[in-house]
């Protein structure tokens, strides 16, 4: 449980150090991801959620 809280707060804190240096890139991200097709993203989330499983699972071993 105690390395689920580490990874959110790093996590969040990720996402907080992008927001605060980069704030007006982020908008035009997201108005990037705004446009895009739900399956295309759908399909970059799956690739991302696999990567992510690898290098735990990798890190973990």
């Amino acid at each position: 449980m105690k390395e689920l809280i580490i990874a959110l707060g790093l996590l969040f804190f990720i996402e907080g150090l992008f927001l605060a240096i980069f704030p007006s890139r982020i908008k035009n991200m997201l108005e990037i991801i705004k446009t895009t097709p739900e399956n295309k993203l759908r399909l970059f989330g799956t690739i991302f959620l696999i990567i992510g499983f690898l290098l735990i699972w990798y890190i973990k071993q």
